[in-house]
């Protein structure tokens, strides 16, 4: 094949044909690990990212809580991790001082993580693992507790009670996140 008085060599137009090929292989290959990558690289920091996002749940509307009360409240949340989406029940201790003052304590004893309960009779929060006592107020009263009883962040919105879930490291005099 003769152009502008040019005459390839033999294997010239096989070698240009077959570069062609390689160049085109790579390019397919490389759209196709971007594309298995990203669910991947969305694994490894989505998770991490939305954790420490720590959004506002809701928890129960204000007009239903009795004021002067401690409540148990339970309410679910969805987390995600690497795709996968699970339903979590979550159990919190809500006093509702006035229509805007309330507030919300982690059932986690900061003793040894044990789950703690309110006692009407004596009108005190009581641990029954290692005989920790709470005020009202989450004040130590007696026992191990190194700590009063962790109040978590609320807000009040459009009439309803909206928390930041966190745990936090018990055992320790200083109140101290879990990542």
């Amino acid at each position: 094949m003769e152009q502008n008085g040019y005459i390839p060599e033999a294997g010239q137009e096989e070698t240009t044909r077959r570069r062609f090929l390689k160049w085109l292989l790579g390019i397919v290959a490389a759209v196709n690990v971007l594309i298995a990558g990203i669910p991947f690289l969305r694994s490894l920091a989505g998770p991490s990212a939305k954790a420490r996002k720590n959004e506002w749940l809701k928890v129960a509307s204000i007009s239903s809580l009795p004021e002067g009360r401690p409540v148990d409240i339970r309410f679910m949340s969805e987390p995600e991790e690497a795709f996968i989406h699970t339903t979590v029940l979550h159990s919190v201790w809500v006093v509702k001082h006035s229509p805007d003052e309330i507030t919300v304590f982690s059932p986690i004893c900061p003793h040894l993580g044990c789950y703690y309960q309110w006692d009407q009779q004596t009108g005190r929060f009581e641990c029954p693992c290692h005989a920790s006592v709470f005020a009202p107020d989450g004040k130590v009263l007696g026992g191990p507790a190194p700590r009063p009883l962790d109040a978590l962040q609320t807000r009040i919105d459009n009439g309803n009670l909206l928390i930041k879930w966190e745990r936090f490291k018990p055992g320790t005099p200083a109140k101290i996140p879990i990542a």
